[in-house]
């Protein structure tokens, strides 16, 4: 089991959220079609039924998503993303006004209008500022955290045989780098996803998880987000929805290597496999 690094903590609108203990943070998607159907809203009912869940399931974070990233995903414009984020925020801002909440975006414009407007909490970018070169600014201005994942491509293009030079060694070139320009530009809580199933195979996405805890190197938090991804279902059979077991399996996996945020549909059980995990950690004198 990987011994914990010293404690993280990120600044969530003035209040420190602790790391150290591995948060969750549960999906809601606002889209027509997101790869695992089970985590699609749209009515009202249906969006304020699911942040309920989310909540009462232990997680920390709620992560708003409207913008589809799945492989070969449509791409919709600025104006429909942003309509459907506001409806979502608009039912979160007045059943859980006190909720933690992250926008999955990657443009700099609805991440400012969502902070600003809406007040979310953390900024999600799934391209580390690569399709809005002004994100970077525009997350230091608004001084939020940021997560950052790696991702070789677009939603569009990322799965059309994605290769690398050396897969671990390229993505932390590519995070010191950005990195290095995030702090140059005053950001200071800096969150690092690798991005598992975003321009990465089956052996990728595996060996990925086999190195994770090398991350720890930028001594940053990383968060994990394997939930009903095909590196499960490929390698298992089945779909999406017969993927939950896989992904708590993985999820432990990442727990054990020291994963700091885990981002999943299934909360609950998610939280239990921190509980698991941190009792284990306890017990073994790796918390000490």
């Amino acid at each position: 089991m990987m011994k914990p690094i010293s404690p993280t903590y990120i600044n969530v609108k003035g209040r420190l959220l602790d790391l150290a203990t591995p948060q969750v943070m549960g999906i809601l998607n606002v889209t027509p079609d997101s790869f695992y159907s089970g985590s699609r809203m749209q009515t009202e009912e249906d969006i304020a039924a699911r942040a309920r869940q989310i909540l009462d399931e232990g997680a920390s974070i709620i992560d708003i998503g409207a913008y589809s990233s799945r492989a070969n995903a449509e791409h919709i414009s600025a104006e429909e993303e942003m309509g459907r984020l506001r409806t979502g925020l608009e039912i979160l801002n007045r059943n859980h006004p006190e909720a933690i909440i992250s926008v999955d975006t990657f443009r700099a414009d609805v991440a400012e209008e969502c902070v600003k407007d809406y007040g979310v909490a953390i900024i999600n970018d799934i391209a580390a500022g690569e399709m809005d070169h002004r994100m970077f600014q525009t997350v230091a201005d608004l001084g939020v955290p940021y997560i950052m994942m790696h991702m070789q491509g677009t939603p569009q293009s990322m799965q059309k045989e994605p290769s690398y030079d050396n897969l671990i060694k390229d993505i932390f070139l590519y995070f010191a780098r950005k990195v290095q320009q995030l702090r140059e530009l005053g950001v200071k809580d800096i969150i690092l996803d690798p991005g598992f199933g975003f321009g990465k195979t089956l052996e990728h996405n595996y060996e990925l998880m086999a190195h994770l805890e090398e991350f720890h190197i930028f001594e940053l938090p990383v968060l994990v987000g394997v939930s009903r991804k095909s590196m499960i279902y490929r390698l298992l059979g089945g779909t999406p929805q017969d993927s939950l077991n896989g992904t708590t399996v993985l999820d432990t996996v990442a727990l054990m290597k020291g994963a700091h945020i885990l981002r999943v549909h299934d909360v609950r059980e998610a939280v239990e496999a921190v509980r698991i995990t941190e009792k284990l950690k306890k017990e073994s004198g790796y918390d000490k």
